[in-house]
């Protein structure tokens, strides 16, 4: 009994950093070959997320800034494969990541999900009123200046005994520093140390 009939459907999610210097008709050309090689292996396209142009952590290839897209679709893991063995092909995409997709995750760009979340709605602006900060109240300021209560001993800090790691004498211990070599032990590049007799 073959397995060619058996293949296991999974929804998988790619990010596309792209090369920003080439136009955005050829950005477009990529996404789409992405969607018709998904289709025409039987997968289905969930969704296209273009994300933008962004600034890079640091440089790739020379470039500081990458446009990345979001694709997400329902392929088996050979569709996956190919997809991804094109992408690398192609000199427009700097990188890609293919995961497994996590039902019900965010598609959406990172920094704009943030800020239309932190964004007050137009209606919300006008209809606030500003207040002026208030007076801090007695309490917080007594409670700053307030000593601390009688049935905590004060810590003395000079009766902390040093740590065990601590060295006890000033000359320090002879064991392992021996092997040790010092700036002052070495002598010219290319010439050999001498040895020191103990």
């Amino acid at each position: 009994m073959g397995r060619e009939g058996l293949g296991t459907v999974t929804t998988y999610e790619i990010l596309l950093m792209l090369d920003p210097e080439h136009a955005e008709a050829r950005q477009d050309e990529i996404v789409a070959r992405t969607r018709e090689l998904v289709e025409k292996s039987g997968g289905t396209w969930q969704s296209h997320d273009p994300w933008g142009r962004r600034r890079l952590a640091y440089p790739i290839d020379h470039k500081e800034e990458g446009v990345y897209h979001l694709v997400v679709f329902d392929a088996e893991a050979a569709t996956l494969d190919e997809v991804s063995r094109v992408l690398k092909i192609d000199d427009a995409v700097i990188r890609h990541l293919a995961t497994r997709h996590t039902a019900g995750s965010r598609t959406g760009a990172p920094h704009d999900e943030l800020a239309t979340l932190a964004a007050p709605k137009p209606a919300e602006v006008e209809s606030a009123e500003v207040e002026p900060p208030a007076e801090p109240a007695a309490e917080t300021v007594e409670s700053e200046t307030a000593e601390p209560p009688a049935d905590e001993p004060e810590a003395d800090v000079s009766a902390v005994e040093e740590p065990e790691y601590a060295a006890t004498d000033e000359a320090g211990s002879d064991a392992g520093e021996a092997d040790v070599a010092r700036p002052e032990d070495l002598g010219e590049p290319g010439e050999v140390p001498e040895e020191k007799e103990e």
